[in-house]
């Protein structure tokens, strides 16, 4: 199949100019995109919050609709991969490595920094932190992946459209739209998120892994280290994306999988496990108790409130939008043959009580180590914070090990799905882009990366991708109304059909 090739090079063009501006002059890169972003979440808060649970609202009712039995597919297409490997590759693709250092950090910035409204250190704030961490973790993320995934499998594997975006609005915006400048637009979009929330990750990634290396091994926390970490990580990703998806990605999420199972395990054995137990289920039991509080929750009438709403809650969920393109392309790609329900209930659930697990058992031990007058904010960075929990528990230079590893697979399955979607983007949809492809957008990808981290762009380049979820989730919305509209018509013509039968079986 031909690339698409005009998309191909607009986005290029767009992500190297975003690239030569984060190099020439990062601070004003950062100073325009954040007050963008400010604006964004100050006037449009309600409209994320309301967004969020519109999409949420919807999967639900999938689950329960008529419409549950049908295939991601033809009605004789069986799952490609097994359940354990499929929810392996959904975690990995939807999560990553951000789980892995967030599980410590923000329970521990909610509890003891900047409460969600509790007073910072008090037992009340603790409770929340634990709380938020699921609600910011949990099924509303979940929810914006699954429709994108929904809307792209349903259209690529039932009704034979191409893989991208744009196909999913042909039933209400018309094949001419969708083929020409209008379906071009949504596609670059769609790629431009994709490439700058990777290169955001891949750069951030180098950082977090060069941070634990230089706390366990005092290696040289520099640039040149982290360009050395991303030079290795780009081949081995590459490596990956050459195999395909049936072996690379699949193998090592599925060992990662076991990897953080296994660094989870350890850490509950050794650290304080009744602690753990007990706030995991009153935790999971206020989150079920506030669901709809926290959901709609704004502020109106209280600045403080609203600025940590506007800093953690809308953040969220601009971020989660913005990265649905990727993952949620991704997701679509490996659940073919899937029931609309069995999906729904597997994207939904599953990876949300997985998250769930992960911060009670690593969040409950850091905000373990905070109450006992050990002061990990102050003490250590971002990158570090894991490290230094677990270095207050027995076997702390092991689980620490197993974390580097960990975080390295998720930097490489990440990379490599991305390069996956990115070339199914620019190859008309192909399920199966060329090697050279996947390869070209994973070079792009780190190029992108290394100067944005030289020149101190990150920050800006993450605050874009935020900006992208706007337009996004209004393209959302309509991949709501298009699948909608054809699948009804769908269940629509097989009743007529049966109904025809059964009167001819009548007759007879």
């Amino acid at each position: 199949m031909k690339e698409n090739r005009s998309v191909f090079w607009v986005s290029l063009s767009i992500c190297a100019a975003l690239v030569i501006w984060g190099a020439i002059n990062p601070d004003n890169l950062q100073e325009i995109t954040l007050a963008i972003t400010t604006y964004i979440s100050e006037v449009f808060g309600w409209y994320y919050l309301i967004t969020i649970m519109i999409f949420l609202a919807f999967c639900i009712y999938l689950i329960f609709s008529r419409f549950g039995s049908i295939k991601l597919g033809k009605e004789n297409d069986t799952p490609d991969y097994n359940l354990a490997s499929w929810f392996a590759m959904l975690f990995s693709a939807g999560m990553g490595m951000g789980l892995v250092f967030w599980t410590t950090a923000e329970p521990i910035s909610h509890a003891f920094k900047s409460t969600p409204g509790a007073e910072a250190g008090s037992e009340e704030a603790i409770k929340q932190s634990l709380q938020f961490s699921f609600f910011h973790w949990g099924i509303h993320a979940w929810a914006v992946y699954g429709i994108v995934a929904l809307s792209l499998a349903y259209f690529k594997f039932r009704k034979d459209q191409p893989g991208l975006i744009s196909a999913t609005l042909i039933p209400i915006l018309g094949e001419k739209s969708m083929h020409g400048m209008a379906g071009k637009l949504i596609d670059i979009l769609a790629i431009f998120a994709t490439v700058v929330g990777v290169a955001s990750t891949l750069g951030f990634g180098s950082a977090q892994i060069n941070g634990g290396l230089s706390y366990l091994f005092n290696t040289p926390n520099t640039f040149n280290m982290q360009l050395l970490i991303l030079g290795i990580s780009t081949v081995l990703f590459i490596l990956s994306a050459w195999s395909g998806i049936g072996r690379g990605i699949k193998y090592l999420s599925n060992i990662n999988m076991g990897l953080g199972f296994a660094l989870l395990v350890l850490l509950f054995a050794v650290g304080p496990t009744l602690y753990i137990l007990n706030m995991f289920t009153s935790t999971f039991g206020s989150y079920i108790a506030n669901f709809f509080d926290m959901s709609f929750r704004i502020s109106p009438l209280n600045e403080k409130g609203r600025t940590w709403i506007d800093n953690w809650t809308i953040f969220y969920w601009a971020w989660w939008i913005s990265w649905a393109p990727f993952v949620g392309i991704f997701i679509a790609r490996i659940s073919k043959g899937r029931t609309i329900k069995e999906f729904m209930l597997g994207v939904l659930f599953v990876p949300a009580l997985v998250c769930f697990i992960f911060f009670s058992v690593f969040g409950v031990s850091a905000l373990n180590i905070e109450q006992n007058a050990i002061d990990l904010i102050s003490e250590y960075s971002l990158e570090t914070t894991t490290f230094g929990v677990l270095q207050h528990y027995p076997l702390g230079d092991v689980m620490s090990m197993i974390t580097i590893v960990v975080i390295a697979i998720f930097f490489i399955t990440s990379a490599d799905s991305a390069t996956f979607v990115l070339g199914m983007l620019s190859t008309n949809g192909s399920i199966n882009p060329s090697s050279s492809i996947k390869i070209t957008w994973g070079l792009t990808m780190s190029a992108m990366a290394a100067i944005i981290v030289y020149f101190g762009g990150t920050q800006g380049l993450q605050n874009m991708l935020i900006i992208a979820a706007l337009p996004f989730s209004v393209i959302m919305f309509l991949m709501i109304v298009s699948f909608y509209k054809t699948v009804r018509q769908e269940v629509e013509r097989r009743k007529s059909r049966k109904n025809k039968n059964k009167q001819s079986t009548n007759t007879d």
